[in-house]
């Protein structure tokens, strides 16, 4: 079994940063690909970005592309988020998740994904 535990969620205004990370435990003897995900309040979850096991193949929503960053510590177990020039639609719980597959793909749906966090609120406000 895998256990996330996300972290640097918070307060930001528009225009500001934010660095988020997903410290795995348990079953990590081996990598997965690793997703972030978001999920606002009165809306269904939405995928943000995906990296792969090697962490050479990263995917990324529309929305966040070019703003966001995805990357890999493989050796401390950790994914994480650089979220840049934050906008206020970009309020959400944000949740990390591990395909616990032998993939190698940078999976961008929910269901590719086996263990999740408990998530970490982001709020873009002035």
């Amino acid at each position: 079994q895998v256990q996330l535990v996300e972290s640097g969620g918070g307060w930001v205004q528009p225009g500001g940063s934010l660095r988020l990370s997903c410290a795995a435990s348990g079953r990590t003897s081996r990598t997965y690909a690793m997703g972030w995900f978001r999920q606002a309040p009165g809306k269904e979850r939405e995928f943000v970005a995906a990296i792969s096991r090697s962490g050479a193949s990263t995917s990324y929503a529309d929305p966040v592309k070019g703003r966001f960053t995805i990357s890999r510590d493989s050796r401390k177990n950790t994914a994480y988020l650089q979220m840049n020039s934050l906008k206020p639609e970009d309020t959400a719980v944000y949740v990390c998740a591990a395909d616990g597959s032998r993939s190698v793909a940078a999976a961008v749906t929910t269901k590719e994904y086996d263990y999740w966090g408990q998530g970490t609120q982001v709020t873009v406000s002035s």
